[in-house]
């Protein structure tokens, strides 16, 4: 069985290198990425997509709150929510390349397929794992990634091939969860709907309460399920996103000062001390290494 799991794999790995272009490409499929590196890289923060990533060469860590998981050929991560995160290559080379492939998650093709779905309970309310692939998973991924080699069959093919990845999701280990995003009235749902208030108001005072009632729970729940969902708290989740915008700031050449007071810090100090925190350096010196890099860092990758 492993034996044709890595043909399997080899050969989806050869699609992949035939039609990526630089270390991250979309593709003519609805919602599919590739995804290659040459070297291993430096932890680099970026805002995880509701997403199945799949490693067809390589492997790949990824710290998510408190928590630092590891993916690579024989196992998949996925995310079912919008979620801060920290992801670094920690397998790669010229010989061996870092191959990967994303396919973002559509909500509502899975509210279409649970009813077809029979069995398995709704799951906890995390709003990501690794799991460890399977046959069916993978095959169901190498037809939706062959059709890169005849386009002219996407219109027709790719949403039956899209469809049958998510059904197959839907069967494994984390069908549960995915269950949840597909209800609108799961415990996930109503943590992703505090999140969507906090991605759009990240420069804005955050109160738990005014959170909890926007999800439809008492504070105390709340808390803990957006703990449970995400790994952190739900300030410690602005606080990534008011970094990596800040950031993204500084790179353009916004003054940091300007730059922290647009993203809602009100102390400069402690803008300060919290960057290097995250990011490794100072915000000049860190920005001008990004520059000198293209700003590659930035794009976030499988």
């Amino acid at each position: 069985m492993f034996a044709v799991m890595q043909e399997q794999l080899d050969r989806m790995r050869a699609i992949a290198e035939r039609h990526a272009d630089g270390i991250r490409r979309d593709t003519v499929l609805p919602r599919v990425a590739l995804h290659i590196g040459c070297v291993t890289t430096t932890p680099t923060p970026g805002v995880y997509e509701p997403a199945l990533c799949m490693v067809l060469q390589g492997a790949k860590h990824v710290m998510i709150g408190d928590r630092t998981l590891r993916y690579d050929p024989a196992s998949y991560f996925i995310a079912t929510i919008d979620l801060p995160a920290c992801g670094w290559v920690v397998e790669a080379s010229a010989a061996k390349p870092y191959v990967a492939v994303s396919i973002r998650l559509n909500r509502e093709s899975l509210s279409a397929l649970v009813p077809d779905v029979a069995g398995g309970a709704e799951g906890d309310t995390a709003g990501f794992a690794v799991s460890a692939v399977t046959p069916d998973l993978l095959d169901a991924c190498s037809r939706l990634l062959s059709l890169l080699d005849t386009p002219e069959d996407v219109p027709v093919l790719g949403p039956m091939h899209e469809r049958e990845v998510l059904y197959r999701l839907l069967r494994g280990p984390q069908g549960g969860v995915l269950r949840q995003i597909a209800r609108v009235d799961s415990r996930l749902s109503q943590v992703r709907r505090a999140i969507g208030w906090i991605r759009s108001h990240f420069d804005e005072s955050l109160r738990v309460e005014q959170l909890a009632e926007l999800a439809g729970m008492s504070p105390a729940s709340f808390h803990r399920h957006f703990k449970a969902a995400t790994a952190m708290s739900p300030l410690q989740y602005q606080k990534m996103l008011r970094l990596q915008e800040a950031r993204r700031l500084i790179v353009a050449r916004a003054d940091a000062g300007r730059a922290a007071h647009m993203v809602g810090y009100e102390s400069a100090s402690q803008f300060s001390r919290e960057y290097p925190r995250m990011f490794g350096a100072p915000p000049g010196r860190d920005a001008a290494r990004l520059r000198g890099n293209g700003a590659a860092e930035l794009a976030q990758s499988a």
